[in-house]
């Protein structure tokens, strides 16, 4: 994994995991990814994840949720703003994902949020990733 952008890092290890079907995965955490995490499992992406330590290093396991036949509840993640291309939108310029089917996940002055609760609260930031 590289170190210069942890959360693509973070989110690939995620859309990965889903489409290998595997049923919990261990990944190194941040705050972002917790975050990023709590999002999932509120819009009912994920079953459920829990940080834990060993030694100095902070890890989260997550538990992956599917639906009938297998299929994966989380079907794509795209990285939008990027290390070396940071995207920014407008209250009046967050996108809907998938019709809204889909969330973005948006970082405002106020937190993480999503695309409806950055709308909610009338507010615009760094566009960091959708997720369908």
């Amino acid at each position: 994994m590289s170190q210069s952008d942890f959360v693509g890092d973070f989110l690939t290890v995620l859309r990965n995991a889903s489409q290998a079907r595997l049923e919990k995965i261990t990944t190194p955490s941040s705050n972002v990814a917790l975050k990023i995490l709590e999002i999932l499992e509120k819009e009912g992406f994920i079953q459920s994840f829990k940080g834990f330590e060993e030694g100095a290093k902070k890890f989260v396991r997550v538990s992956l949720k599917y639906v009938k036949g297998r299929k994966p509840a989380l079907q794509g993640v795209r990285r939008i703003s990027t290390p070396g291309l940071r995207r920014y939108v407008g209250v009046k310029k967050v996108p809907n994902v998938r019709g809204g089917f889909g969330v973005a996940i948006v970082s405002t002055s106020k937190g993480l949020m999503t695309d409806r609760q950055a709308k909610e609260m009338n507010v615009g930031g760094e566009f960091i990733c959708t997720v369908w």
